[in-house]
């Protein structure tokens, strides 16, 4: 019975291994609210979302900004949360606006601007008066007409606060924090989400300091919002340094867009060569790129990169899971004639 222990263990951990490989992992967690400081009034104001879709539980994304992707005619509903950070009583005004993308960036339009979709989305109170350090709740709902087409729109849960003018001040001064809108519309399953990294390249900045530069290229069929990390190891001298985050975390790309993610170093160190490893993430989408590289001496100017190899993401394609799953059919099938033969 030896054989078939040994059939049993390998089949243990062929299961095993599948299971793995498609198995989604936890979210990352969700950024904390913005909260910027009005310098005029010493007034301070925050903003988050409350709630995300069944679907989306495990998307990072989905719990800092309104991504989802509904058909013509559906309805979206999320709760925002805002808080007077300050010492003193403040009325903020909360509504919907417009915004782009851009060149790399999620653009804010000015003030009040509409879009198709601000004009769809309503709140269940646009004025708030908070005492010090209270907090409320809004209802943001967003109806999709019936006759809407393809495509995804952007927009801001804006809440807005203002120092008036007075002796000392003869502007009023403005202040506001948001939440951002990703609305996809459109029959049917949602666009897949993917990236490629194009190109990559160390430099030397115009101030001395090194950086590492990639070229990312959206692939997919919905806007990402680009973060990550890079290691350096087996640097002169055995060196290890980072990890070092990507200094554009703003990075937003829509469908089919080229942008760049560059990533400071903040510490001199020798020019190398260093063994690199470069991880990008939108959501759940994540790739890495391996290389062998060398900063430049001279400021304003590129280095070289030896050796560079790409690897898909944490999350296996349907692809993957489909050859695991007839790879232990296959396994099934000589062990059931091997247990019959020995009985």
């Amino acid at each position: 019975m030896k054989g078939a222990r040994r059939y049993w263990v390998l089949l243990l951990m062929l299961a095993f291994v599948q299971a793995a490989g498609v198995i989604p992992a936890a979210g990352h967690g969700a950024p904390g609210p913005s909260s910027p400081q009005d310098p005029a009034a010493g007034r301070t104001i925050g903003i988050k979302l409350l709630d995300a879709p069944e679907n989306r539980r495990a998307d990072p994304r989905a719990h800092a900004y309104i991504v989802d992707h509904v058909a013509p005619g559906s309805t979206v509903e999320r709760r925002v949360e805002i808080t007077n950070k300050s010492s003193t009583p403040m009325h903020v005004n909360v509504y919907a606006a417009a915004a782009t993308i851009a060149k790399g960036e999620f653009t804010f339009a000015p003030e009040h601007t509409p879009n198709e979709l601000s004009g769809w989305t309503s709140l269940d109170t646009g004025d708030l008066e908070l005492a010090a350090s209270e907090t409320a709740r809004v209802r943001t709902t967003i109806q999709v007409p019936r006759d809407a087409a393809a495509g995804e729109r952007y927009g801001v849960i804006w809440a807005q606060t203002s120092a008036p003018t007075d002796r000392s001040h003869n502007l009023t001064v403005l202040g506001r924090v948001g939440v951002r809108m990703y609305i996809d519309v459109g029959p049917g399953d949602e666009p897949p989400s993917d990236f490629r990294i194009e190109r990559l390249y160390p430099t030397r900045a115009r101030d001395g300091r090194e950086e590492v530069r990639a070229r990312i290229h959206n692939t997919g069929g919905r806007a990402l919002d680009i973060s990550g990390a890079l290691s350096l190891s087996d640097g002169p001298g055995g060196q290890h340094a980072g990890p070092f985050p990507a200094a554009k975390t703003g990075t937003t790309l829509a469908p089919g867009d080229r942008a760049e993610a560059v990533v400071p170093l903040d510490a001199p160190l020798p020019n190398g060569p260093w063994a690199m490893e470069l991880t990008l993430r939108s959501g759940l989408v994540e790739h890495t790129t391996r290389a062998t590289i060398t900063f430049p001496t001279t400021p304003g100017s590129a280095g070289a990169v030896a050796v560079s190899s790409a690897q898909q993401g944490h999350f296996p394609t349907l692809a993957v899971a489909g050859l695991s799953a007839l790879a232990l059919t296959a396994l099934c099938v000589p062990l059931s004639k091997f247990l019959r033969r020995r009985r």
